[in-house]
């Protein structure tokens, strides 16, 4: 969907509440009254059929045209069997925005063949366009505009972080649990059940307008998953984003999808998912309030190193346990504090060293002592001080001590006070002070990694990607896509073994040497092109598809025979083969018969590694180790492509097989870097032939002369919906220059970042500050991470890059367009080589983006351009752009309308957007 409209729900000068009762238990009464005591400054009139003249004190009107005017806000709790027609009268009215959280357990029942309550209230919504949240909500609650309009049981305090969820009752146990932390929101909104306004769509709405430093979510079901990954991407790259996700075990899946292939358990795809987004994601709702406590206290950290000052050994080494075992590091400390432990005398176990131990008589003012010292220390990023109570130290003393003090400590500070009856009066003094606090050491320990795991997430976006080690012609494209054609077009829907082994081969993935037969006479005259030993297996209908071994897989060696050695045995083989499917398998035709030599070695190992379609997040990557025992070991991961080199080795490093090649291979970076490469040639495969399926080559063997797919199987479906939208191929296009060189004008990668780096350092300063409105003389590794990993639904680049006689690459000038989420407006930027100026490649490019930005229904294209870049400004007025000075920033706006708006909607939007 989109951002359409969602400023109605968070910004309403006008608000009515229908249903509304002075009933006790009334829903709208209650949500009435939460509006009224949330201090909400428009105007709210409330609604309800039997014409009260009042209720609660706010003016009652009996029907939606009563109103003294359009609302901007109107909040549905009126019986649920009412609200398709409510919500279809709502729009005619000219209202915008229905937050409805009436609901019930027949939603979905269809009630004389008209559609289900919730078909029809979205039926309802998309005839007038107004924007349906709900049903079975919360509500919404954005303290900062005083505007409660939900069921909550107790207000909640403005605060940093952007709460939305799918549970309501989870909502309001966090909103609880925040009272009594004294902790607040920025947002807090339930979805329930809604049938338009998505979570999506609410992360693109916060992330864009939101002041909130942090996005926390609670997932049950994801139902656009690139939607989802579009918003969740581009919110991660500007904030802290962290989510729950329930459902994580098949019991309690409530979601009915069927299984993904070759994956035992659907949680790890969302492992995956999170993990190419950005998302941090915790186990449990322990760790979610955790969590928010961390969110809302702590500042960014710059490392993962932890100090801890405790009142005793014991305590302390449970938390460094936690640490360790979580992934994070005990900071070193430096020489001077060291010597200033030394010379204090406040470490009692091992002076000098982390964890300080103050001892049992440790008084408040050794605590402070010893938190100076320590969080002065450039090597340590965090410290977590432990205090369990003692005579000499009671805890809310302590607690009182440090928070008179903080204003001296230099780093984050996490405190866990032991106990739970001194300790609860040092946890709430602390909490007051907006100081993070725990129950115990490993949850203040978890609380911190979860801002190292943001840390290292954030670094993975922005790592810059080798060159990729592989690309794809269109020749290479066409042979694979006519083989799966003419699969089709003879009723199939799975691909023979040796036409699979044609793909592989022609993407670069080595297949073992094969012969294939059709009867025991060709199988007698072939054998000898094998030399040794041989297997030999049967092709059926019934072993053509991937994974087809989930449930049984002691029978993945069924319809092979082995240590095969003369041409008779070879045709035996075939008729015993033949004979087995016809007794057990009669309904499978046989399709051909492999012949291949014998793939045996004490130091070969057997990786599993192919192509798998979820029914949410569709093509994904899997690896781990491969033969009969694939599935008993758990090995195997999941990636979402498009992959690079380094996303490949994240996954390729979180396998035991990964372990298992550093200690045993005679060279294991090499024999990484080769699977690394094998799987972005699965993600270019699955990005180039959208009818594949699925592809499972299981086993490929790997060993000191290099890897080889042994067997394999691929099946086809309707063309696939990727999660996150792949490299468009299709916009490749040469060109020749006005000097006679041939470029290509093609869409920016990720791998392009040394082209980026080069390209800026032959720039002028003055094509710089043009660019750029300010002097930017290098790129930090987040800009060029920023410039060339792209979401291309939202964004796109077109560089032009020439390919010297030498096989180098030279990139002569780009075009970037950033789109909203609404497609109503791009803004643009271009720039040329200054060496290259003059041949028409700003124009070139220029074009090129102007009809890419037409073709997918963007309105209206904008640039900022600086007064004095008189070449741009020509270049503007040359392709038709309407240019006008902007006093406010002391810019020209070059402005093109490139598609007429299909709503009002979208005319009021493009209308509005400030220039």
């Amino acid at each position: 969907m989109s951002t359409r409209f969602l400023h109605h729900f968070f910004e309403p000068r006008t608000l009515a509440v229908f249903g509304a009762s002075e009933k006790p238990a009334s829903l709208g009464g209650l949500v009435l009254r939460n509006i009224q005591e949330g201090g909400f400054k428009g105007a709210l009139w409330a609604v309800n059929l039997k014409g009260y003249s009042d209720v609660l004190g706010a003016p009652c009107f009996s029907r939606v045209s009563e109103l003294p005017e359009v609302p901007d806000l109107a909040v549905v709790c009126s019986p649920i069997e009412g609200v398709p027609d409510l919500i279809k009268k709502l729009g005619e009215y000219g209202v915008k925005a229905a937050l409805v959280l009436s609901g019930g357990a027949y939603l979905d029942r269809d009630k004389g063949n008209k559609g289900s309550i919730r078909e029809r209230m979205l039926s309802a919504a998309r005839m007038s366009g107004i924007r349906v949240l709900g049903p079975e909500c919360m509500g919404l609650i954005v303290p900062g505009k005083k505007l409660n309009a939900s069921y909550a049981s107790q207000p909640v305090k403005a605060g940093r972080v952007a709460y939305l969820g799918q549970s309501g009752m989870l909502a309001n146990g966090m909103i609880d649990w925040a009272a009594g932390r004294d902790v607040g929101f920025s947002h807090l909104i339930t979805v329930g059940d809604s049938v338009d306004v998505l979570l999506p769509d609410l992360i693109d709405y916060v992330n864009q307008f939101s002041p909130a430093q942090a996005i926390m979510l609670h997932l049950e079901r994801i139902s656009d998953a690139q939607h989802f990954m579009t918003a969740v991407r581009d919110a991660s790259r500007n904030r802290l984003v962290l989510a729950i996700k329930s459902g994580r075990t098949p019991e309690s899946d409530i979601s009915g999808m069927a299984p993904t292939p070759g994956i035992a358990n659907r949680d790890v795809v969302f492992d995956a998912a999170f993990a190419r987004a950005g998302v941090v994601r915790v186990d449990d709702s322990d760790e979610l309030l955790d969590a928010l406590e961390t969110l809302s206290r702590m500042k960014p950290l710059k490392g993962d190193r932890l100090a801890i000052v405790s009142n005793g050994l014991g305590p302390a080494m449970l938390a460094i346990d936690k640490l360790i075992s979580a992934g994070g590091k005990l900071a070193e400390f430096s020489a001077d504090t060291q010597a200033a432990l030394h010379r204090s005398e406040v470490d009692m176990s091992k002076p000098g060293e982390n964890p300080v131990d103050l001892g049992g008589n440790a008084s408040p003012e050794r605590f402070v002592q010893a938190l100076e010292i320590v969080a002065a220390d450039a090597n340590v990023d965090a410290v977590l001080v432990v205090h369990a109570p003692t005579r000499m130290a009671p805890s809310l003393v302590t607690a009182q001590a440090l928070i008179d003090n903080r204003k001296k400590f230099r780093r984050n500070m996490l405190t866990s006070w032991m106990g739970l009856k001194e300790a609860l009066n040092a946890r709430h003094a602390c909490n007051l002070a907006g100081i993070p606090t725990y129950i115990s050491p490993e949850k203040a320990v978890k609380a911190f990694m979860h801002m190292v795991i943001y840390q290292r997430v954030q670094a993975l976006l922005q790592e810059i990607p080798p060159s990729l080690p592989f690309t794809t012609s269109p020749e290479i494209r066409a042979q694979c896509r006519t083989l799966i054609k003419q699969a089709k077009a003879r009723g199939r829907q799975t691909l023979t073994h040796s036409e699979t082994a044609q793909v592989l081969e022609a993407y670069g993935i080595p297949t073992a040497a094969s012969v294939y037969l059709k009867d025991p006479e060709e199988a007698f005259e072939r054998a000898a092109e094998i030399a040794g030993s041989k297997a030999l297996k049967v092709v059926h209908e019934g072993n053509c598809r991937p994974y087809r071994y989930r449930k049984h897989p002691h029978k993945i060696s069924a319809g092979l025979l082995q240590d095969l050695e003369t041409p008779e045995q070879v045709a035996n083989g075939v008729r015993e083969l033949g004979e087995k499917v016809a007794e057990k398998f009669p309904e499978y035709a046989i399709r051909e018969y492999c012949l291949q030599p014998m793939q045996r070695g004490k130091h070969s190992m057997q990786i599993c590694a192919g192509i798998t379609r979820d029914p949410v997040f569709g093509p994904l990557i899997v690896f781990g180790i491969g033969g009969y025992k694939v599935n008993v070991l758990a090995d195997r991961q999941v990636a979402l492509p498009p992959l690079n080199m380094s996303l490949a080795e994240d996954v390729v490093g979180r396998t035991h097989a990964a372990s298992l090649i550093r200690e045993h291979s005679p060279d294991p970076e090499r024999d990484i870097q080769h699977l690394c490469q094998m799987l972005v040639k699965l993600s270019q495969m699955a990005t180039d032939l959208g009818d594949l399926r699925g592809l499972e080559v299981n086993p490929l063997i790997l060993n000191r002369e290099g890897m080889v797919a042994v067997d394999f199987a691929m099946d086809l479906g309707t063309p696939a919906r990727f999660a996150i939208m792949p490299y468009p191929e299709e916009l490749r296009e040469w060109v020749t220059l006005k000097n006679g060189w041939q470029v290509e004008v093609r869409p920016i990668r990720a791998e392009d970042a040394h082209l980026i780096t080069t390209f800026h350092r032959q720039l002028s300063e003055e094509s710089i500050r043009f660019r750029y409105f300010h002097n930017k003389s290098n790129l930090t590794q987040r800009d060029l991470s920023n410039l060339s990993h792209i979401n291309y639904d939202r964004q796109m680049a077109f560089i032009a890059e020439y390919l010297g006689d030498d096989g180098s690459k030279e990139m002569l000038g780009v075009v970037r367009v950033w789109n909203d989420a609404d497609n109503i407006r791009t803004e643009f930027s271009v720039i040329v080589r200054d060496d290259m100026q003059g041949l028409g490649i700003g124009s070139l490019l220029m074009k090129k983006m102007i009809d890419y930005c037409t073709h997918i229904g963007t309105l209206e294209m904008i640039g900022k351009i600086m007064v004095d870049n008189h070449p741009m400004r020509a270049l503007m007025k040359h392709l038709g752009f309407k240019c006008r000075y902007n006093m406010e920033e002391q810019v020209i706006d070059a402005v093109m309308r490139l598609n007429e708006p299909e709503s009002e909607w979208q005319r009021h939007r493009l209308e509005s957007l400030p220039d």
